[in-house]
C-alpha cells in the first residue's frame, strides 16, 4: 500500500515527496508547503479504490 506521491510544486515546479493518509477518503484535499521554496501548495489528491494508486495536482494558494 502506497503512501506517498510525488508532485510538482505549483511555484518552483521542483519535485516534492507527500504523504497521503489513506483512511482520509478517495478525494482529499489540502496546503503543503514546498520543500524546496517553502511556498504552499494545495494538493488535491485521488485515491483509485481497486488499486490504491494515487494521483495527485498541485496549484497556487494565493
Amino acid at each position: 500500500m502506497q503512501n506517498y506521491t510525488e508532485y510538482f510544486c505549483a511555484y518552483c515546479g521542483e519535485s516534492n515527496v507527500a504523504f497521503v493518509d489513506l483512511s482520509g477518503g478517495n478525494y482529499q484535499s489540502y496546503i503543503e508547503d514546498c520543500q524546496v521554496c517553502c511556498r504552499p501548495n494545495m494538493l488535491y489528491i485521488q485515491v483509485d479504490e481497486e488499486t490504491l494508486e494515487l494521483s495527485v495536482n498541485s496549484e497556487y494558494v494565493e
